[in-house]
């Protein structure tokens, strides 16, 4: 187990670096954050402005340590500033940050991501999840020649103008019903249907018929907190996609290379025809990428007429951490069964913490990403998530956050675990847990 960074402070201290920098921030800064989830509005107070991390560890401006399960939103699989990683940069950095021009690695990272993700011939690198779900619905518009698509409510595939609509993750948090600068022609060629629901699905296929290029997923939401999909309905979407000729996507940004070496489709064995991916394969880099099957990619330029670019995509030191990262998953599959088991023994011990004082709750878990929903009934969809106890979780979390565990400041945001954590720091999460529901 890692050691602590010298000269911090580990038994908390109030926040007032935090507090100052915040209302500094706020003058510079729309909101004093660069994405909404940071800013605590959902669960209230300050936000917590980070310092360092190592290993399993986020250390704070006030010297506070914190046990991770947040891991810069999924990326962080083997923990913070892994060393083999970080070397890989500074020893890259070394031949310029970047070049806007074609290199190997590009190809090699091109050439990982298809050794180990099924259905994938052709990758292209983007910079973000964002870009990368953007350019697969162009994509898929273009190879189709169809407008309309279908995603489903309370999922996040990025901030581009036709995910908006109905979408999690930020939006879910701060209530926002209906994004401003989204206009109705973008709203009105976006079908939305609850997710879990293949009766919705049917139906807006129907009142589309041919109309329809794509369906967009996510295999295992994640920003709805994590909610599991049904039996058989991922596979009856696939059905239904190759009757209908309609392109179907896993937005894979946070289960791609985390969930198994080859992502959500090899572990719930699912055929996609595009898969979108993000986190993880940059190593906390900003990467992207979309990758699928070469019909449909050969129709991306500068091959085929679907325009898409990035000065900065295939970026060298972007690729360096995410080749690292991805061949040390690729050679070491034991890591996963190492996730998986940690994963069912937070969530064995958090059932034990929990229902000893006869609060309501459910926990969602799919490998190593897993959620607390204060909830009487199964979570399944967006409408399940929104009618939780979210106001208990927004005080469980402040408990949380003030016995050292940093949870995702969200009831709408699944946790994500790093193989970093050792058992040790998951009895102290299990402890917190108990410790929090039964004080708040």
């Amino acid at each position: 187990m890692r050691q602590p960074f010298e000269g911090f402070n580990f038994s908390f201290q109030v926040n007032t670096k935090s507090s100052q920098l915040f209302e500094r921030a706020q003058r510079s800064i729309p909101g004093g954050v660069n994405s909404p989830v940071r800013a605590f509005k959902s669960v209230g107070g300050t936000p917590i402005f980070i310092k360092k991390a190592e290993g399993a560890y986020l250390y704070d401006e006030d010297g506070n340590r914190y046990i991770d399960y947040i891991n810069s939103w999924g990326p962080m699989i083997l923990g913070h500033a892994y060393r083999p990683l970080v070397e890989a940069i500074k020893e890259k950095v070394n031949d310029s940050t970047s070049f806007g021009a074609p290199t190997e690695l590009e190809i090699k990272v091109a050439e990982l991501i298809k050794a180990m993700a099924p259905n994938i011939d052709l990758v292209r690198m983007v910079n973000s999840g964002t870009e990368a779900c953007m350019s697969a619905i162009r994509l898929a518009r273009g190879y189709t020649g169809r407008n309309k698509f279908i995603k489903f409510e309370g999922c996040y595939h990025g901030h581009a103008d036709p995910f908006l609509v109905k979408a999690g993750s930020g939006v879910a948090t701060l209530e926002i019903q209906a994004v401003p600068g989204v206009t109705e022609g973008v709203a009105i060629d976006t079908l939305t249907a609850p997710f879990n629901d293949i009766n919705a699905v049917k139906k807006l296929v129907a009142d589309n018929q041919g109309e329809i290029a794509a369906i967009i997923i996510e295999p295992v939401a994640g920003n709805m907190g994590c909610i599991l999909p049904g039996p058989g309905f991922l596979q009856t979407l696939r059905d239904i996609c190759t009757q209908e000729k309609i392109v179907l996507i896993f937005d894979e940004v946070m289960t791609g290379f985390r969930l198994s070496p080859g992502g959500a489709q090899e572990k719930l064995k699912i055929d996609a025809d595009l898969v979108t991916f993000g986190k993880v394969i940059g190593g906390g880099m900003p990467v992207g990428a979309f990758g699928g099957k070469k019909e449909i990619m050969g129709n991306i330029a500068p091959v085929g007429k679907v325009y898409q670019a990035g000065t900065l995509s295939g970026n060298p030191i972007a690729m360096i951490a995410g080749f690292t990262l991805l061949e040390t998953l690729k050679n070491t599959p034991a890591i996963y069964n190492e996730l998986e088991e940690k994963g069912a023994y937070l969530e064995k011990g958090l059932h034990t913490a929990l229902k000893k004082f006869g609060r309501d709750y459910v926990i969602n878990r799919m490998g190593s990403m897993i959620s607390v929903h204060f909830s009487k009934g199964p979570v399944k969809n967006f409408d399940d998530a929104a009618a939780c106890d979210n106001q208990f979780f927004n005080k469980f979390f402040h408990a949380m956050l003030k016995s050292g565990i940093y949870l995702p400041p969200s009831a709408f945001e699944s946790w994500f675990l790093s193989n970093a954590l050792s058992y040790g720091d998951l009895d102290k999460t299990i402890s917190a847990a108990e410790k929090a529901v039964h004080t708040v």
